[in-house]
């Protein structure tokens, strides 16, 4: 048998490929190299690290969902906005992409290997059990082979645009129509043009006619686009079938409800961790005061910018049942909501945009009219970025894709019969008919190979609080390549009972989602109850779990800080010498 020792400090020797440089990538690539890991390649299509937040995508007034102090990393400080009273404290994305690059410049540079503008064209793992990655330079167009022992994919859902068929730049061109067709994805690159193309509805100083922005989409991208442009002074239509929800207050929401576990409580979790969850969701009394209290924050958030009664934004769906939120934080000027308030921005809604006119200059709408517009801007959504890196045989091996409920798990959702779960929103057909799941292991690693310890997923956790979750995955997925002490199944067969039971919690919790749409988020969607997921995590890796503190009676509001996973990798290594820290 190898020496414990011996093995390990090969392990740590062998090379590590970590796919995608955004915020997962750059967390991986941090702890391996502090754990001692010395052959490290990361390997982005982009010309900058950030990912979402990288150079070429982040654009002057753009405002994320996070407020200062979430969304960062544990060994690098965040300044707070300048204009973080104003905001209730919310980065923008300037100031993430500037951050990433800062925690890349002081920890990663020179430390470990980074390939820049290479596209990643297939992934499979050889005879040999090396991982084969196959990627392009961008620049050169120069093909090679990468050989790594291990490989963490880090690419999100965030990497292949959607373009709808009926919009898409080829129809554009086949209806001949004049103006610019983009995804969303493109609008940093194609800002100049964009602006260009359109004059100011108020002072045409460049001389161009004025025209229309159509903005294809009710997410966040679109509406973040939507108030930029009509801050350009542009004229903006937003279409859309239905919107996101959204948090908003007058006044910056407290730090010990914003910060703390209280929204995460109020949100069934696949396992009631704590008394006071099994009240709020297991009783009749506890289920009125948790959707009292969704409800309310829902209300109060329409009403603080106002929102008509009869606007497409108080749609039917609620806070509770749903991930598409965001939080737009203190009601300010310039922000979307007040730009609509205003009519800077035109919304159309419900309804979808269903292709060219035949003259190819309009957009035929479901509601009967057309736009003529010199722009259209699709915020369409995203395919699976893992769409094409794996080949069927991979795929099938590695078990990373969508396949037929185990007949076992069939009927499991009365083990979920909370109070707050009933009377949900009607239910999508395939949710009903339970035709797919995915069967990833805590949302990291496939259930098939579990064993092998080669492989891991991170970036792919749909969560608000991105910074905490990505660290505290990274380091599960550090102890988890190493060998280190752990819970975990004992086969593949019980790890991929798991995943499939935790897909089966997903269409029981969201019955009107697809969970498996986008395998690259249909590993798990703890959106509000990320602390919960959090600390099985932490369990899972023998060390201190709910680590925010606070007794009986104050753990729900005490203040979640990036700043208490600063020795986790101490911790972790404590448990592996079997000794106390």
């Amino acid at each position: 048998m190898d020496d414990p020792i011996g093995c390990r400090e090969r392990i740590l020797s062998e090379p590590v490929g970590i796919l995608g440089a955004g915020v997962a990538g750059l967390i991986n690539a941090y702890v391996l190299l502090q754990d001692g890991f010395t052959n490290i390649t990361v390997i982005t299509r982009d010309r900058s690290v950030g990912g979402t937040w990288s150079r070429d995508r982040v654009y002057p007034g753009l405002r994320i969902n996070n407020v200062h102090g979430e969304y960062r990393f544990s060994a690098l400080k965040m300044a707070p906005p300048e204009d973080a009273a104003e905001t209730g404290g919310h980065i923008t994305g300037m100031g993430m992409c500037e951050y990433m690059e800062t925690f890349y410049s002081n920890f990663l540079e020179n430390k470990a290997t980074f390939k820049f503008e290479t596209e990643i064209r297939r992934l499979f793992r050889n005879q040999d059990g090396l991982w084969i990655v196959n990627v392009e330079d961008m620049r050169t167009g120069k093909s090679e082979s990468l050989n790594f022992n291990r490989v963490i994919l880090c690419t999100g859902g965030c990497s292949n645009p959607k373009f709808p068929d009926e919009l898409s730049p080829d129809t554009a061109g086949k209806y001949q129509f004049p103006g610019i067709v983009i995804h969303s994805s493109q609008f940093r690159s194609r800002l100049n043009d964009i602006l260009s193309k359109v004059g100011s509805r108020n002072l045409n100083e460049t001389g161009t006619k004025e025209g229309t922005i159509l903005v294809v989409g009710g997410g966040k991208s679109a509406m973040d686009i939507c108030a930029k442009l009509a801050n350009e002074g542009r004229r903006v239509v937003n279409i859309f079938e239905s919107p996101d929800r959204f948090l908003a207050s007058k006044s910056a929401i407290p730090d010990f409800i914003r910060k703390s576990r209280f929204l995460s409580i109020l949100s069934p979790h696949i396992v009631l961790r704590s008394r006071l969850e099994r009240f709020l969701h297991t009783t009749t009394i506890g289920s009125y005061i948790t959707h009292f209290i969704w409800n309310k924050l829902a209300e109060t958030s329409l009403d603080a910018y106002s929102i008509p009664k009869d606007s497409p934004f108080r749609s039917p769906f609620s806070l509770f049942w749903g991930i598409r939120s965001n939080d737009e934080g203190r009601v300010r000027a310039g922000s979307y909501y007040s730009l609509v308030n205003t009519g800077q921005i035109e919304v159309i809604s419900p309804a979808r945009a269903l292709g060219f006119t035949d003259d190819g200059k309009s957009v035929r709408l479901s509601n009967g009219t057309n736009v003529l517009a010199q722009v259209i801007i699709l915020a369409t959504g995203w395919q699976s970025s893992w769409t094409g890196l794996f080949d069927e045989q991979t795929s099938t091996e590695l078990g990373i894709g969508r396949h037929a409920p185990l007949s076992v798990l069939k009927g499991v959702d009365h083990i979920w019969n909370y109070k707050t779960l009933a009377n949900p929103p009607a239910a999508h057909p395939d949710n009903i008919a339970q035709n797919w799941v995915t069967s990833v292991y805590r949302g990291i690693v496939p259930g098939k190979n579990i064993l092998r310890r080669d492989f891991a997923i991170a970036g792919a956790m749909f969560s608000s609080n991105v910074g905490y979750m990505t660290e505290v995955c990274a380091h599960w997925t550090s102890s988890y390549f190493q060998g280190d002490p752990m819970r975990l199944p004992s086969s593949p067969e019980e790890a991929i009972k798991e995943g499939e039971l935790s897909a089966a919690w997903m269409r029981r919790r969201y019955p009107n989602m697809l969970s498996w749409i986008n395998e690259s988020y249909s590993t798990t969607l703890d959106f509000w109850t990320w602390p919960q997921a959090a600390d099985e995590l932490l369990e899972d890796m023998h060390v201190r779990s709910l680590r925010s503190g606070g007794n009986w009676l104050t753990w729900p509001f005490h203040i979640i800080d990036l700043s208490e996973l600063s020795t986790l990798g101490d911790e972790r290594r404590a448990v592996r010498e079997n000794r106390k820290l």
